[in-house]
């Protein structure tokens, strides 16, 4: 059998956790072959040492049959191994051309030369349809470019094994559509991709066959075709999955929040990137914000959170008039906010676990006493989410949340605002990033939260995520309200055109 790729009894342990426990994965040549498991399972670990970022501490790698060292990513780019990380390794302030020839330049008397590079980067572009402006700057696309700018790096080197580490957790929909044809066009061309996921529904779109991780270990690989999502969830969480929301009727109560007429308008921008806002959400609900990536949902949610400023309209909170509050104001006064941008915005990434589990609330008297942390308080608090949320990393509340998975960053953030009890939770995106087993917990914390007497104001992009869980879906589509419809009466089909811009809801008339 010719195996592209084989790497056997794989073994990583780090401090308090073995994240590889001798693992085997056989990738064959011309497939996509998915990597499944839940957040922690050991996927990024386990291709983190096939790109040679970490060395195993047992078990061997082989490359076309032959035993390979890997020692380091030149290894990897030597052997034709090439990565799309989760999170972009992009510079910035480069263009898109000078980020893909980073490292592999061809110079002269100390000049770039760049003409053939660019060539064989626009035809890479048309042949893959990656349809990439060589010039734009990296700061100035969106995250569905960058991500074609990470692929176009890997053809550029001529890999001919390329690996996908939870390449659609930041696109839309449509883009997503665009990933999956790009990858069947690549194989088509003779490469192997390894697909690192937990969506169920993209497995099932475009891999061959599937091997399934859970803690650490190696469960089993299978033929995409002849298994069914529930029987794939099964096999990665080790329980039966409910794909659907339990949820009863909504019992609303008082108004929470109230926007009326908000505009935003940041200096930078040419136009309102909010324009006239007004919606309300009231206890007992969960009101969901739907729309397309970019049609100034983050923005309200910074307006929203105190973030930015506004320049016309007025925030209420439980009756106060927030418009200008702090942001410590906000918090105190009832608002918990679980962040779109987990790094720049709901963790500090140095802080332990536990440090990170008290950010609301160090100045309370239960935390700190004259001006001290109580460190015997903190650390209970936080052994208490750990449990209850199941948040995983090796060393506990000692953890430094820099080195936790990118779902276990999320579940910690979860924890803390959920358990603040606030009385209006704005989440934004909480299940981005997630596993099946994650989600369905996730879910059924938001509608708990809801069942309490509080509101709950959600942002999302995934399309079973809003009609599966809200009570009302406001749709935004270039910085306004365009519709308010309840989920009961919609599909997703009709759903979409609402978010495309091409149908407007009824007293939303331009």
């Amino acid at each position: 059998m010719d195996y592209a790729i084989e790497m056997l009894n794989i073994t990583k342990e780090f401090p308090g956790i073995k994240a590889n426990d001798h693992i085997n994965l056989q990738v064959k040549q011309g497939e996509i072959h998915a990597l499944l498991g839940e957040n922690g399972a050991g996927k990024s670990t386990l291709m983190s040492i096939l790109f040679g970022l970490y060395q195993p501490d047992e078990g061997i790698i082989k490359i076309n049959g032959q035993e390979v060292k890997i020692h380091n990513p030149n290894d990897a780019n030597k052997y034709a191994i090439g990565m799309v990380h989760q999170h972009f390794k992009l510079v910035h302030n480069f263009t898109v051309l000078e980020n893909i020839i980073l490292g592999v330049e061809d110079a002269q008397f100390g000049f770039l030369k760049t003409a053939d590079a660019r060539k064989k980067v626009m035809e890479l572009s048309q042949k893959y349809h990656l349809n990439v402006d060589p010039d734009a700057y990296i700061e100035d696309i969106t995250v569905g470019m960058q991500q074609r700018v990470e692929i176009l790096k890997m053809l550029f080197r001529d890999n001919d094994i390329l690996i996908f580490d939870e390449p659609t957790a930041v696109l839309t929909p449509q883009e997503i559509d665009e990933l999956m044809h790009i990858m069947k066009g690549l194989i088509k061309e003779g490469k192997s991709i390894i697909f690192i996921t937990h969506k169920l529904n993209e497995i099932k779109a475009v891999a061959d066959r599937c091997t399934i991780l859970r803690k650490g270990k190696y469960i089993d690989t299978v033929n995409v075709s002849e298994v069914s999502k529930e029987e794939l969830s099964e096999k990665m969480v080790g329980r039966k999955v409910n794909f659907n929301v339990e949820k009863a009727e909504p019992q609303l109560g008082d108004e929470v929040l109230r926007v009326e007429n908000l505009t935003y308008h940041p200096k930078t921008a040419h136009k309102d990137l909010l324009k006239n806002i007004s919606f309300h959400v009231q206890r007992g609900e969960i009101v969901c914000i739907a729309g397309i990536d970019g049609n100034g949902q983050s923005e309200l949610v910074y307006a929203l959170t105190g973030m930015v400023p506004i320049q016309k309209g007025h925030i209420f909170l439980k009756g106060e008039d927030i418009t200008k509050a702090s942001i410590r104001k906000r918090s105190d006064m009832g608002m918990a906010h679980i962040p779109e941008d987990r790094h720049k915005h709901g963790l500090v990434l140095d802080y332990s676990l536990a440090e990170n589990m008290i950010l609301r609330n160090y100045d309370k008297p239960e935390f700190q006493k004259h001006g001290f942390i109580r460190f015997d308080k903190m650390k209970a608090y936080a052994d208490k989410l750990i449990q209850k949320f199941d948040v995983r990393s090796g060393e506990g509340g000692k953890s430094i949340a820099r080195g936790m998975s990118g779902g276990n960053q999320q579940k910690a953030i979860i924890a803390r605002e959920i358990d603040s009890q606030s009385d209006l939770l704005i989440a934004v995106q909480p299940t981005r990033g997630l596993d099946v087993g994650a989600i369905e917990f996730i879910h059924s914390q938001l509608v708990k939260h809801r069942d309490d007497g509080k509101a709950v104001l959600l942002v999302s992009l995934e399309l079973d995520e809003v009609m599966n869980i809200s009570d009302r879906i406001l749709v935004m589509y270039e910085g306004e309200i365009v519709a308010d419809l309840n989920p009961k009466d919609i599909d997703v089909k009709e759903l979409g055109l609402y978010m495309a811009g091409s149908k407007r809801g009824e007293g939303y008339e331009k």
